[in-house]
């Protein structure tokens, strides 16, 4: 009989972290839950230890302090059972660009950013070393709209994207899956968090839907998952445009619209 691997979740508290906790756990996962409320960690591992008789183990830790993300990163790298990292925890951007404040920053590239890319390359070399495993990154579709007007929480969900697509480029033959998952707006605390009333928010997608979705293209192993696109053409294009304009790049020369000052 095949063991399961582990799956470690960030920001299991609540929202699509704590739905994602639900759903592994209903496929018979173990799971590490990590976010900084002990209290409700705890409540969500003894229900769901309860519900499907896995092992949850709860691992308080605030991602944005250096002490408390190395006790993560340890656990990555040397719990061997640890197969899938679900890097879910992040931060919204209250405000706009000209509002922002220095630790504000700080706080925000901390987790959105920095937290997510070191977890992965904490988890990553023993993946590979085992020719298996998986790494899921909650984006957003923010992070492919400027226009949005959310102009640094974009600029990390668009690293977010590269960084998984690049990743799927270097890990992929080494036998990990990884996956970006990009949603539009969905109904979890982050609202709040950002000063925007939720009620104030249409078309909105629940929680539960947003993970049920996502856990499909994860089973169908899509590298870029985005549940409320209706109509997969379009990312294929963009997708295409990318490469097109990629091989379209002459490095030796400047193209020959730069090449007089009128």
């Amino acid at each position: 009989m095949t063991t399961l691997p582990s799956v470690l979740i960030t920001g299991a508290s609540s929202g699509i972290g704590a739905v994602y906790a639900k759903r592994f756990a209903s496929r018979g996962h173990d799971l590490v839950l990590v976010a900084r409320d002990q209290a409700r960690l705890q409540t969500l591992a003894t229900a769901l230890a309860r519900t499907h008789q896995v092992a949850v183990d709860v691992l308080p830790a605030d991602l944005t302090i250096h002490q408390e993300l190395a006790t993560v990163e340890d656990r990555l790298r040397s719990d061997r059972r640890i197969g899938i990292l679900v890097n879910n925890a992040g931060l919204p951007q209250a405000g706009g660009f000209l509002q922002q404040d220095t630790a504000g920053i700080d706080r925000l590239i901390g987790l959105n950013i920095t937290a997510l890319t070191r977890l992965s390359a904490a988890i990553a070399p023993r993946l590979a070393e085992a020719g298996t495993g998986a790494i899921i990154n909650i984006g957003s579709v923010v992070g492919l709209a400027p226009e949005f007007g959310m102009t640094l929480y974009g600029a990390t969900k668009a690293y977010v994207l590269l960084l998984s697509q690049g990743l799927q480029q270097e890990l992929g033959p080494k036998g990990i899956q990884i996956q970006a998952v990009l949603p539009a707006a969905t109904r979890t605390a982050i609202w709040d968090k950002a000063g925007i009333d939720i009620d104030t928010v249409t078309d909105i997608m629940e929680v539960d839907e947003l993970v049920d979705a996502a856990l499909v293209g994860f089973d169908r192993h899509e590298p870029v998952t985005i549940p409320p696109l209706q109509d997969a053409a379009h990312w294929n294009a963009l997708d295409t445009a990318r490469l097109a304009l990629l091989g379209d790049l002459d490095q030796s020369h400047a193209a020959q619209r730069y090449r007089s000052a009128s």
